[in-house]
């Protein structure tokens, strides 16, 4: 996976949004709360901004609806070759933008409007993450077929290495330092997204179904988590 904290100078983030007036605002906004923003606008210019530049951004926050490349197209051929992590921004309401957003692979989402301190604060608590295992503050997990290495952030399911988001590594370091336990949907979205769960929000669902579908992939067998209706989930290992 690809490392992408640099080290005594501000979170830089790749900012892909169509709106001009708004990415200046949020340039600005984002500045004064310790920030280096780029702004591109549309989907093709950041994948290839990404795939010639990548190592000098730390985020992406890209908007679905642009010309020449939308964002799911664009976060599709990201995800191909990078592991960066990506916020979408979203139409309010619409369900169905955010789970095929998560589902390609997004680490988070923010529906329009939004507050810029809302912003601020996903970006901080993904970037927490990121940088907390780049750090390499813990050693390797093991649980049944699978080998996380927190500080590498590298994932093996019976010794093949398989790409997850940081969301999904978050997610999964969790369930793996309690396997065979039931872990609490409350506290999951607490350690693991950095925020209290809400009613009707559902990207915790939707990156344990990237997660089955992911080590689906590669186990013979347990193991897999299973959802424990009304309490949470519980990663199996025999």
């Amino acid at each position: 996976m690809n490392a992408h904290t640099i080290h005594d100078q501000p979170p830089r983030v790749l900012l892909t949004d169509d709106d001009h007036e708004l990415c200046k605002m949020l340039e600005e906004y984002l500045a004064t709360d310790g920030f280096s923003v780029h702004a591109v606008h549309d989907g093709a210019t950041a994948v290839a901004e990404l795939k010639s530049h990548g190592d000098q951004y730390e985020i992406v926050v890209m908007d679905i609806s642009m010309p020449r490349m939308d964002g799911f197209e664009a976060l599709r051929e990201l995800r191909r070759t990078s592991s960066i992590p990506v916020l979408m921004l979203t139409a309010r309401g619409d369900d169905t933008d955010r789970i095929v957003g998560l589902e390609l692979g997004a680490d988070d989402y923010l529906p329009k409007p939004f507050n810029p301190r809302e912003l601020t604060a996903r970006l901080r608590a993904v970037l927490r993450r990121t940088q907390f295992h780049e750090a390499g503050h813990s050693d390797s997990i093991s649980a049944g077929e699978l080998v996380l290495d927190p500080g590498k952030r590298t994932l093996a399911v019976c010794g093949n290495p398989v790409e997850l988001t940081s969301t999904e590594f978050a997610i999964l370091e969790v369930l793996m330092r309690h396997a065979g336990e039931v872990v609490d949907k409350g506290q999951l979205s607490r350690v693991a997204l950095g925020r209290r769960l809400t009613p009707f929000d559902r990207s915790l669902d939707t990156h344990i179904g990237n997660l089955r579908r992911k080590l689906g992939r590669h186990a013979h067998g347990p193991p897999s988590i299973r959802t424990v209706r009304a309490r949470g989930y519980l990663l199996t290992t025999g």
